[in-house]
């Protein structure tokens, strides 16, 4: 029977990585090709406990190589990502549609298009209806706001003339 081992290699190996297609780990097409040497080793004539150990060796190092090129090739970094949604509103310019009211000055901040519940930065400084404020951070579902007076960081189809 343990002449024989290498063709059960083989078919576990093609298995293995036909199951790869399937999945999304990219962890099976390791231990495929870890099947296909212990195979290799079971058709030159080593026992089946070496085909074993050299099954688990090479598939466990090919799933810890490719772990470690995936997360140094294809890591992204902060700079590198494109901000969407909440985390691309700081540093956007809004109008404040409804001046500070209460004691925390809420108000509300239109940005592109959706309107926040805004508080301003500064809590002593009030939010007036009209005047243009740069989005600082975002928590929860309310934003905190500073006035901007640099008419640069306008679009340029959006300065009132």
């Amino acid at each position: 029977m343990e002449q024989l081992a290498w063709i059960l290699w083989v078919v576990l190996g093609v298995v293995l990585i036909v199951a790869e297609i399937f999945t999304l780990s990219f962890v099976l097409l390791w231990f495929g090709i870890g099947a296909f040497v212990a195979a290799l080793a079971g058709w030159i004539g080593l026992g089946f406990t070496w085909q074993f150990l050299i099954f688990a060796t090479v598939s466990i190092a090919l799933t810890a190589m490719s772990r470690t090129i995936f997360a140094k090739y294809f890591a992204q970094s902060e700079e590198d990502s494109i901000k969407m949604g909440m985390d691309s509103l700081p540093g956007q310019i809004g109008t404040v549609i409804i001046a500070s009211q209460g004691a925390l000055n809420e108000g509300a901040v239109k940005v592109y298009g959706s309107t926040w519940t805004a508080f301003p930065i500064e809590s002593e400084v009030p939010l007036i209806e009209g005047e243009k404020v740069e989005v600082v951070r975002v928590k929860g579902s309310s934003i905190y706001v500073q006035k901007t007076e640099d008419s640069k960081k306008l679009p340029e189809w959006r300065e009132e003339k």
